[in-house]
């Protein structure tokens, strides 16, 4: 039986008549970097507010570490929601000194973490003299007082320039692999959280839409062969039986093939050997962020360009 970090059943919060959240069930593994993906306004943050009892739910059940949310339990989750709320005359040492009062942790944890985030050379720095990338580090560093199992952050890399996203992209990465430390982050860059996560959330107007692993998603991109011939049913059956590929569907009466596009010759020769009429072969490509805007009612599928609808 798989462990859970977060799970929640039915979570809802309304604002008046709004549904902010509506109904969503999401399962995040112990271990798991969970991508938490939807355009702005699509109810990331205040999903996790609820989660984080920062805002009352309207309803549904909320767990974590397989029992219901208590502030026991919260104890154990750490948080960066939005930006850092820091003491900008104050140095990175004394900020994180600040909050381990409030969320426990040693002098010895202080320059632990400040060291994984790259700022142990810039403890005594005033954070107003910072960039958004340290101060973002330092957010960090401070939701990992008290040695939390589970990380949530709330569009981490939002406003960075690209080194300060590796930056943060490589601090999730260490502090997963080296202390098991499992993440929800939220994001509208699937770019960015496709180099991270392993598991992928979509949410669109409050809506959980899907839930599914990182090889699921390369299962539904790619590239495929797309071929129009005179008996789309017969080809199908050929091309599953000689060559072995099962991903063969009938769509708008074309053949689409899950298989390499470099296959595409031999499958053509076969094809018209048994008496096929071919008409057309094409390569179709569907990129991660294709399959998002998709999912989502954001691309006007066909003509490649993204747009709201």
């Amino acid at each position: 039986m798989e462990e859970f970090a977060l799970r929640t059943f039915g979570l809802t919060k309304t604002f008046g008549s709004k549904f902010a959240v509506n109904h969503i069930d999401l399962n995040v593994r112990r271990g798991d970097i969970y991508g938490f993906i939807g355009p702005n306004g699509a109810g990331k943050t205040t999903a996790m507010k609820v989660i984080l009892d920062l805002l009352s739910p309207t309803d549904g059940v909320i767990e974590l570490f397989g029992q219901p949310r208590t502030s026991g339990s919260l104890r154990h989750v750490g948080s960066l929601i939005e930006s850092p709320g820091l003491y900008t005359n104050c140095s990175a040492y004394e900020n994180m000194k600040r909050f381990s009062i409030l969320c426990g942790g040693t002098d010895k944890d202080i320059a632990f973490y400040l060291r994984m985030v790259g700022l142990e050379m810039a403890g005594d720095k005033k954070v107003k003299a910072y960039s958004l990338g340290m101060k973002q580090r330092l957010g960090i560093a401070i939701a990992l007082l008290g040695d939390p199992e589970l990380l949530i952050l709330d569009e981490p890399v939002n406003g960075l320039d690209p080194m300060g996203m590796k930056d943060v992209r490589d601090i999730i990465q260490f502090i997963n692999k080296e202390r098991g430390v499992t993440f929800l982050i939220s994001s509208h860059l699937l770019g960015e959280l496709e180099k991270v996560a392993n598991v992928y959330g979509i949410i669109n107007q409050g809506v959980l839409l899907e839930e599914l692993t990182s090889e699921e998603l390369d299962s539904r991109c790619g590239s495929k062969i797309s071929i129009r011939c005179s008996d789309p049913e017969a080809a199908r059956t050929l091309v599953m039986t000689q060559f072995g590929i099962e991903g063969v569907t009938i769509e708008g009466g074309k053949l689409i093939i899950d298989t390499d596009p470099k296959a595409s010759s031999k499958i053509n020769s076969a094809l018209v050997a048994a008496g096929s009429e071919i008409s057309t072969i094409e390569i179709i490509s569907r990129s991660y962020e294709d399959y998002l805007l998709e999912r989502m009612g954001m691309l006007n599928v066909g003509s490649g360009v993204g747009q709201y609808v």
